[in-house]
């Protein structure tokens, strides 16, 4: 839930948004006896990754990058959904009180120490609402207050209602130190984190270099630096077009890529490894703002009840993928099930001819991601196509994934986007469903869904999986009336060359192993 930066406070995870886990092998499934200490791993990033604040974006460069240096208080066991240890060795939830029990000796990338009181003062800025950070009701509750005790390193938080899944959500939510605290504008280009790694050189628009830290020992579930085979130079670079970053991997120019279109074919033939998670990568927004076409439900409903969903799907995700089933997608999922395949529209293009005609729409901006491969650039040219046979103009706009977030979250120039959102819990999309639109909140498509609103109160009221029904309740209310339209879910692979490394949606970086060969 992880996505991609603009200027702007609250930002959208144009790949992946999500809940970081670990697996219990942390060596991520290599040869023992091949791991090589040190050395460099170099790992290219679609899109950079903007302002290097942690809090004030959800993008998945963003997201990336942020693991390497910043600490969640918990993380997430990715095959079954288990709570573990982040920064926090002990945790409990009673009714709307949850406390942590921070490790003891966790230290800043400065030297300085982390104190509970430290974790509450990011509880206040992620929760006030004047900071428009992305992550407040994606990964803390909107009204969560925290007090601490420094003394025994504990933090309480009071939830203003009962959050099912506020565990799952505090293992996203990145924590930031003391001087990164104090002088906000400094973590635009330098990092202040526990992380394992720490930034040392930002070249904006080409490339991140991290070194790492040594006496690292409270990683997820335990994880330290001191482990065999870690890095000990971490490089992001830049590399929008997928073809260039498969060439480099089989070349030997990268340690490590994400490829999801045909390129990726080439590299499982190659034999290189990859680390695998399913996400949902086609899901089709409409900007509901005064004024624009797609505010008009029937105009929605035409625009979704004219496209071959299917094929759309076959065709972006180059026939490896699947049809959608929910909104959270990342595993471990929360709430798994279909609140999807029998909610959407059915296609009927007479219908959406009659009702677009009977609108007078004008022509439409269709805008999406252009780093995401050949797959997604003959997907958007079909769904023109087919927009174009039911009697509406339409012109596709493919968009570097920081623009098209700044475009859509400045309440721009534009009628449907494809921006996949991904989480692991359905709570992380309220923010996003719900609430004020964007310029002035994190709902930029400006959806109003009364249904939707209703069932999450009542879902929010539940406890844990008990609440999942209702949950799927809610998203087939939104899925049903167009106002989002999710279509296509695909295999989502990180392919490693001479590594092998982890990644529960994001790389977990102290699963990252160097190998010889």
């Amino acid at each position: 839930m992880k996505l991609p930066a603009a200027t702007t406070g609250a930002v959208l995870a144009l790949a992946l948004l999500v809940a970081c886990g670990n697996k219990s092998d942390p060596s991520g499934g290599g040869d023992a006896a091949a791991v090589v200490d040190g050395g460099t791993f170099t790992m290219a990033l679609s899109t950079d990754p903007g302002n290097l604040d942690p809090q004030s974006s959800a993008a998945s460069a963003l997201f990336t990058v942020t693991q390497l240096a910043y600490d969640s208080l918990l993380s997430v066991k990715s095959d079954d959904g288990e709570i573990r240890s982040g920064l926090a060795t002990k945790w409990a939830v009673s009714g709307k009180t949850v406390t942590l029990t921070l490790a003891d000796g966790i230290n800043c990338a400065d030297g300085t120490a982390l104190k509970a009181s430290d974790v509450a003062a990011n509880v206040a800025y992620v929760g006030d609402p004047k900071n428009k950070s992305p992550f407040l009701g994606t990964f803390l509750p909107v009204g969560a207050t925290a007090k601490a005790d420094d003394a025994a390193g504990t933090v309480t938080l009071t939830l203003a209602t009962p959050a099912p899944f506020v565990l799952n959500g505090l293992a996203s939510l990145p924590i930031v130190c003391p001087n990164g605290l104090q002088d906000r504008k400094s973590l635009a280009r330098t990092t202040a984190g526990t992380g394992p790694y720490q930034l040392t050189e930002a070249a904006p628009g080409d490339h991140y270099t991290y070194k790492i830290r040594e006496g690292y020992t409270w990683g997820p579930n335990g994880a330290t630096t001191a482990t065999a085979g870690m890095p000990d130079t971490i490089v992001m670079k830049v590399i929008q077009n997928e073809t260039t970053a498969a060439n480099l991997l089989l070349s030997g120019g990268l340690n490590a890529a994400t490829v999801i279109g045909p390129d990726a074919d080439r590299l499982e033939k190659s034999g290189l490894f990859a680390a695998e998670t399913t996400a949902l990568i086609g899901e089709q927004w409409y900007n509901h703002a005064k004024g624009r076409a797609a505010s008009d439900p029937a105009v929605r409903m035409a625009l979704t009840q004219a496209l071959d969903l299917a094929e759309l799907q076959k065709v972006l995700t180059s026939g490896k993928g699947g049809p959608a089933t929910t909104l959270a997608t990342i595993g471990a999922v929360a709430c798994p099930g279909d609140s999807v395949s029998k909610s959407l529209p059915t296609r009927n293009v007479e219908a959406a001819k009659a009702a677009l005609q009977k609108a007078n729409v004008p022509p439409l901006t269709f805008l999406y991601d252009n780093s995401r491969g050949s797959g997604m650039a003959a997907a958007a040219e079909l769904a023109v196509q087919q927009w174009q046979a039911a009697g509406v103009k339409v012109t596709a706009r493919g968009q570097a994934a920081s623009t098209l977030t700044e475009t859509i979250f400045s309440a721009g120039d534009w009628d449907i986007a494809w921006v996949p959102l991904n989480v692991n819990s359905p709570d992380g999309v309220v923010p996003f469903l719900s609430g004020p639109a964007a310029p002035n909140g994190t709902n930029f498509s400006g959806i109003h869904n009364a249904k939707y609103e209703a069932t999450v109160a009542k879902a929010t009221a539940l406890s844990g999986k008990d609440s999942c029904a209702t949950w799927l309740e809610a998203e087939s209310a939104i899925v049903a009336d167009a106002d989002l339209v999710p279509f296509a879910n695909s295999p989502v692979k990180t392919f490693g060359a001479k590594a092998r490394f982890e990644t529960p949606g994001q790389i977990v970086p102290t699963s990252i192993r160097m190998l010889a060969h």
